[in-house]
Order: C-alpha cells, then sequence, then structure tokens
C-alpha cells in the first residue's frame, strides 16, 4: 500500500511536466481529437477537430461504389483511441480515421454517392455533405414508375454456397452477376453483416442456412432482401476474424478462429494495447510497474531483485511496447499466466526454468509405467510403431522407458509408458491414421495422321518401218521383233497396246501400295506396218487416321501407380557360347504416375507415359516406334491439361523426265514422271486427375 501511494505522488509530479511537453508536442505534430456529425439547415455537416489548426483544406477523393469518401490529412496522427466512429445519421453510416505513415486518412462511408465541400474553421475542419436526389412526390402511379425502374437497375444474386476451407475456416461464397457489384461488409456486435448493393435476390436464395455441422465458427448464414440490397447476415461463435476477397464474379467471405497467444500481452499483430503517456525522471522501476499494473488492471507480481531508476518519456505509445521498453532497459523477462504477469531478471527466469524442467525429468523416471492399446483404422500398425520410436533426446516421442509392441494380425498397438507421453502418442497417432484420399487420373494420347499422294507417269512406243524381208519390226526399249510373214496380216492383241516396243517407260508407281489407273491409245494403219502406242497412267490417294489410347487408374495420395498393355515380339539373339535364343522386345501403352494434393485442392502430377507401336521388319528383328513422355504438371482437381505433343511433316515432290523432250511445254508431258506425296502426323497426350472422395471437406 505504501508503494501504490508512492507511485501516485511520482505519477501526480509528473504530471506538469507531462502537460508542458504534451503542449510543446501538439505543436509539432498534429492529432485528430474528435469527430462528430449534425445537420445544419438540411446539410449534413460533419466535424473533424484537430489539435491545432489546418494550414489548408486537404486533398480528397470519392468513390461511387461502395459509396465513401476520402480525405488525407499530412503530418496529422489519431488522438482518440478509436479507428471507427459509428454515426448512422442521414445519409453517413461511419467514419474511419487511419494513420498510415506521416499521415491520416478520413474515410467517410456513406449510404449513397453525394459530393461534398470541405472548409477549415478555426481548429476545426467541416464537411458539408451535399443532399442525395429522391424521387419527388407525385401521384401514386408516378411513385410506382420509379419503383419499377429503381428494380430494373438491380441485378440478381446467382448462387450462394457454403464450405469449409482449410483451418476448419468458413467459406460463403456468393456469385454476383457481374464484377462491377458494390460490396459493403461490417461488423454488427457478434455478427457479421454483408450487403450487396443494387442487386436482387431470387426465391430460391431467401433462406436461413443452418452450418454449424461443419465444425467452423460460422453457425448459421441468412438472406434477405433490403430494399435495392442483398443483406448477408454471417453468425460466428467464439473468437473469431474474417477476411473477404473478390475473384471475378465470385465473392467470398472467410471466417476462421482467433488464434490466441496466450503468451502475449494483447492480441493481434505488432502491439495493440492502449496508447499511454509516461514522463519520469529517475523513477523506481517497481514503482514504474506499478503505474502500469493500474493502468492495465493486468496482476503484476515483482521479483526482490529488480531494482533500480530508470527515466523515460514515451508520448502515445501502446501499453505493451511501453513495457517491452522497460523491460529490454534493464535486462528483465516477464512470463505470463491468465493475468498474472511475473517479472524477474532473465537470469533467474532461465535458472527457475530450468530447475523446473529438471523436476520433470527427475519425476518421469520416478513416476509408474502404463499400458495403452490403440486401434489402428487406415495406418500399419509397424509403421506407426517405428516413428513414435526412432529418433533421440526431444525428437523421441517415448521416453527412454518407454516401450512399444506392434501387432500387425489385429493392426493394434500396444504401447509402455508414463501418461504423459501416451497423450503424445494419442495426439499423433489421431493425427497420423486417417483415410487416404484416392486419385483418379484418366491419360488421352491422341494420334492423328493426314496423307496425300498424287503419281503421273506415261510410256510411248511404235512401229514406223519393216525391213529383213518384209519383217514387221518394232523399236523401243525392249527390242522385240515379231515373226510376221510379209503380207500377213498381224493378229490385233498380240503386238499392239503391249509394252512391247516403248521406248519411253515412265508409267507412275502408284500410291499407298495400289496400282495407278492407266489409260492406252494405239494409232497405227490399215495393215498395221505403221503403229503409235500411248499409254498415261496416274493416281491419287487422300488419307486421314485417328487413334485415341486412354489409360487411366486410381490410386492413394502420394502412392505411385502403373498401368501397362502391350505385345511382346519375339527376336533371335546370340549367346556368350555362339548360340542364339530367343529374346522378346515390348511394345506397350504405360502410364505412371504419382500424385500429390495440394492444401489448395489442386494435383501435382509425377509422369510417365510411353506408347510404343510395331514398326518395319528387319533383319535384325522387329522394330519398336516409341513415344516417350516424362514429366511433373500441376493441375486442378477435375481439370485437362495439355502435358505434350509431337508434328512431324513430310513432303516430297518428285519429277523424272527425259531430257530435252520431256522441257517441250505440253507435250513434254509424255516424257516425264511426276510424284507428289504429304504426310502429317501429329500426337497430343491430356492429362485429366479427379480425386474420388474430399474427405476433409465433410469432416
Amino acid at each position: 500500500m505504501k508503494q501504490q501511494s508512492m507511485a501516485w505522488r511520482l505519477l501526480l509530479a509528473g504530471a506538469g511536466c507531462l502537460l508542458a511537453l504534451a503542449s510543446l508536442s501538439a505543436r509539432a505534430q498534429n492529432a485528430v481529437e474528435n469527430v462528430t456529425s449534425s445537420v445544419q439547415g438540411g446539410v449534413e455537416v460533419v466535424r473533424i477537430d484537430f489539435a491545432q489548426p489546418l494550414a489548408g483544406v486537404p486533398n480528397g477523393f470519392t468513390i461511387q461504389s461502395p459509396a465513401r469518401i476520402a480525405l488525407d490529412v499530412p503530418g496529422a496522427t489519431n488522438a482518440m483511441g478509436r479507428s471507427s466512429v459509428e454515426l448512422n445519421q442521414g445519409n453517413l453510416r461511419s467514419i474511419n480515421v487511419v494513420t498510415a505513415g506521416d499521415r491520416t486518412r478520413l474515410v467517410l462511408n456513406l449510404k449513397a454517392p453525394t459530393s461534398y465541400k470541405a472548409q477549415v474553421q478555426g481548429k476545426s475542419l467541416l464537411v458539408s455533405l451535399d443532399p442525395v436526389a429522391v424521387a419527388a412526390s407525385g401521384p401514386p402511379a408516378a411513385q410506382t414508375a420509379f419503383a419499377e425502374s429503381r428494380n430494373a437497375d438491380t441485378q440478381p444474386i446467382k448462387d450462394l454456397d457454403f464450405r469449409r476451407g482449410p483451418d476448419a475456416a468458413g467459406r460463403v461464397m456468393v456469385e454476383l452477376p457481374s464484377n462491377q457489384v458494390g460490396v459493403d461488409i461490417k461488423q454488427q456486435g457478434q455478427q457479421l453483416v454483408v450487403e450487396f448493393l443494387k442487386s436482387s435476390l431470387p426465391e430460391g436464395l431467401r433462406r436461413r442456412l443452418d452450418v454449424s455441422d461443419f465444425g467452423t465458427p460460422v453457425q448459421t448464414i441468412t438472406t434477405h432482401q433490403a430494399g435495392d440490397r442483398v443483406r448477408v447476415i454471417i453468425e460466428p461463435k467464439g473468437q473469431w476474424e474474417h477476411s473477404a476477397y473478390q475473384s471475378d464474379t465470385q465473392f467470398v467471405v472467410e471466417v476462421r478462429q482467433q488464434k490466441v497467444d496466450t503468451s502475449k500481452l494483447s492480441q493481434g499483430p505488432g502491439y495493440t494495447g492502449e496508447k499511454l503517456s509516461l514522463n519520469f525522471q529517475n523513477i523506481e522501476v517497481r514503482a514504474l510497474l506499478q503505474v502500469i499494473a493500474d493502468f492495465t488492471n493486468f496482476n503484476i507480481i515483482t521479483s526482490d531483485s529488480v531494482a533500480g531508476a530508470v527515466t523515460l518519456r514515451l508520448k502515445d505509445v501502446p501499453w505493451d511496447q511501453a513495457l517491452d521498453i522497460i523491460l529490454q532497459a534493464k535486462g528483465l523477462g516477464m512470463r505470463k499466466t491468465g493475468n498474472v504477469l511475473w517479472i524477474a531478471p532473465k537470469d533467474e527466469i532461465a535458472a527457475k526454468e530450468k530447475l523446473e524442467l529438471e523436476s520433470q525429468a527427475a519425476i518421469q523416471n520416478l513416476e509408474p509405467l502404463r499400458t495403452q492399446s490403440f486401434q489402428l483404422n487406415y495406418t500399419k500398425a509397424a509403421e506407426i510403431a517405428t516413428q513414435i520410436s526412432s529418433g533421440t533426446g526431444a525428437a523421441r516421442i517415448l521416453s527412454t522407458r518407454g516401450s512399444v509392441i506392434a501387432e500387425p494380425r489385429t493392426n493394434q498397438l500396444f504401447v509402455t509408458d508414463i501418461p504423459s507421453r501416451l497423450e503424445q502418442v494419442q495426439s499423433l497417432i489421431t493425427k497420423l491414421d486417417i483415410a487416404v484420399r484416392q486419385v483418379l487420373i484418366e491419360a488421352r494420347i491422341v494420334e492423328a495422321s493426314d496423307t496425300f499422294g498424287k503419281s503421273l507417269g506415261a510410256r510411248l512406243g511404235g512401229r514406223p518401218f519393216t525391213f529383213n524381208g518384209g519383217r514387221n519390226t518394232m523399236f523401243g526399249a525392249t527390242y522385240i521383233a515379231p515373226n510376221v510373214p510379209p503380207g500377213t496380216q498381224p493378229q490385233l492383241g498380240s503386238n499392239i497396246g503391249t509394252t512391247a516396243g516403248d521406248f519411253v517407260s515412265l508409267p507412275s508407281s502408284g500410291v499407298g501400295g495400289f496400282p495407278a489407273a492407266s489409260f492406252a491409245v494405239s494409232l497405227f494403219e490399215s495393215n498395221l506396218t505403221r503403229l503409235l502406242n500411248l499409254e498415261i497412267s496416274a493416281l491419287e490417294a487422300d488419307g486421314k487416321g485417328k487413334l485415341v489410347s486412354s489409360p487411366r487408374i486410381v490410386t492413394a495420395d502420394q502412392t505411385k501407380a502403373l498401368i501397362e498393355q502391350g505385345t511382346e515380339f519375339p527376336y533371335q539373339q546370340a549367346t556368350s557360347s555362339g548360340a542364339t535364343s530367343v529374346a522378346f522386345r515390348r511394345a506397350t501403352l504405360k502410364l505412371e504416375v504419382t500424385p500429390q494434393i495440394t492444401p489448395e485442392g489442386n494435383i501435382i502430377l509425377d509422369l510417365d507415359i510411353s506408347k510404343d507401336s510395331r514398326g518395319e521388319t528387319t533383319a535384325a528383328g522387329i522394330a519398336i516406334n516409341t513415344k516417350h513422355i516424362r514429366t511433373q504438371v500441376l493441375v486442378e482437381n477435375g481439370g485437362t491439361v495439355v502435358i505434350g505433343g509431337i508434328f512431324e511433316l513430310t513432303e516430297l515432290d518428285t519429277e523424272t523426265k527425259v531430257p530435252v523432250l520431256g522441257d517441250i511445254p505440253v507435250a513434254g508431258n509424255l516424257f516425264k514422271n511426276r510424284q507428289r506425296s504429304a504426310n502429317k502426323q501429329e500426337m497430343l497426350v491430356f492429362i485429366t486427375p479427379k480425386m474420388v472422395a474430399d474427405r476433409s471437406a465433410a469432416r
């Protein structure tokens, strides 16, 4: 009691200095002290009071959706102790005062967009809001027409759904009609209210969802129409925090359990305690800690070894930061238990904790052992036994006296150890003995071919004269002298229209294994003493083909799987003794894959795909045509991706002709052979992974 009265006397003694220094500091930096709103002559006026007059009207801008007015005041801070002021008067909802760097932004949250006028009056900034245009009073027909036109401006919400996200977070997903819909989100008590501006709600979505069975902070979701807005009321429980984001037309509100750090003085990032100002000259550390205890309502226990004095001046500093500064300056440490703080030198705290740990280790060596059985459902008992018994030191789950027995027939574990270690084993088994998610992987290998071939040729022969006793003689590439007696009429078909006597033989070779079509003409005299044979052959082939191979397989997460189908072709090979043996060469369709499901629900695939087919037969055996791809790819659940492809194009244009004669215009075509071919081969590989069951979403 005596220390407390002494601390208050010291605090009152330094109050005068604190006020004097505060007045000097106010001249150096401006600050927002108060925000009020009133209606003057039918005009809404917002009054922002500052510690000192402003140099001029601050710069500002307006936002149409959501309706806001933002004013930036340079060289100012927030001295109100809060960052949001709820007004709910006229067109004004609330005002946010946010300090960032060397400026403070004043954000006026409006119900409807409007313009404003700002002026400086003494130490205050007056912001006048222009009236919002409303429909003039008139007959009911005019009012109805206005209501209809207003409803015509609204767009219906497409869908509203709820899902369980990672870390037991609740996700409210709203499908908007467009990405231009304005959204207003705010917290009212323990409720989170989300309003979609200029929107309508279909009858099928006007409902109340009870989502308490999903195991998230969200309990109920209520949607209803409120004028030209759609209002979604989210009711969580416990300590929670929220975040909202939009991706194109999908708006997501995520509510998660607030993570509480018991070692921190105040929850939240950084220092979030209420601000205070301290100005003391040579004050005892014990008395200063008592002042902070009275300010924060924390119970502080100070060690007998805490001594010394400190001089400090802190202005508008969070109290948890001020306490941290004092402890660091004097080499002190702190341990928090509930609302009780124990403060002592760091060496003393470390020695005490070391003594407690040594005591716990000694107790563990004397604590009686207990045996407990664990029934495993999805994991092999031998694998869990290896994990909990391996490791040394802190990495070992069992104590030095603990032991484990795995029984494979019933898939049970029998663990003998102290009770605290048995609890750790139970916690580990709960996390490891879970059903592994499965993935269906489907591959589609598409092979397409497009072939075209064209061939054109001619043959030419004749018998223009007679000699050797009147024998008829043909000439050409093949010398054949038919024995036709003079004055004897030769038989048609025996020597006419045959290849005998062709002196130009460049016929079409055919395409695709088919012979070319031909057309022959013979010109001769009546007694067949002179004749001319002409044969033209041509062939054109066009072919298209498509081959689709679709292997598919189901496997567990992070487990390699293989599916294969094909044929083994025999061939002979020489052995070391000189004899021959029969070996086999495989031509298979193979899919080898290892899936990995990411926390976001996507799937990473390690792929090895091959597509072999029989090739040409050679003297050494049968050749194998191979197509092989090996890669790693990230695919969304149920999505399809092209992981690779091969395109081949072969074009051939050949011309064979008789020199000089083949260059004659038009008639030169009788002395040449032309062939043209084009072959296109294309292969594409598609992969589609899909999770068979999402068990985490069902919890």
